[in-house]
């Protein structure tokens, strides 16, 4: 029986008699060795391209505040997303916001609705994102 009730060799210990051979490690190789690149110097090559664009043009959305059929409770809205962008899209923008504002939501028929009253928040994200917002204001 080896070290800690566990069968087999762990590092540190010393090897069964008769085994005949020490364990491969794989951290005695020289971190140099066998990477061609690792003399490269980078400081003499030109700048790299330029942060890519977006890939969509994000358009127009516009908030709106819905306490109807909730039990009193406040929802906002984000509707009227650009009829090009996919549903994937959107629901990334709704994480991105659910995450900012701590609170849940859910995506519905290309509309995000968020719970609770974070109108400031939810403007602030979709700004951020390259959205021109409308709608309620702060």
């Amino acid at each position: 029986m080896s070290r800690m009730g566990q069968k087999g060799w762990l590092p540190g210990m010393p090897l069964k008699s008769g085994t005949g051979s020490a364990p491969v490690s794989f951290m005695t190789t020289p971190p140099n060795k066998g990477n061609p690149f690792a003399n490269l110097n980078a400081s003499g090559l030109p700048p790299g391209p330029a942060a890519p664009k977006s890939l969509w043009k994000m358009g127009k959305v516009n908030l709106q505040r819905e306490t109807a059929h909730r039990g009193g409770k406040t929802v906002i809205v984000i509707k009227d997303f650009a009829t090009h962008l996919p549903v994937t899209v959107i629901e990334n923008v709704a994480k991105r916001v659910r995450s900012a504002c701590g609170c849940g939501g859910t995506v519905k028929d290309k509309r995000v609705e968020i719970q609770g009253d974070n109108v400031a928040k939810i403007r602030a994200v979709l700004e951020a994102e390259g959205f021109e917002v409308g709608g309620v204001k702060s």
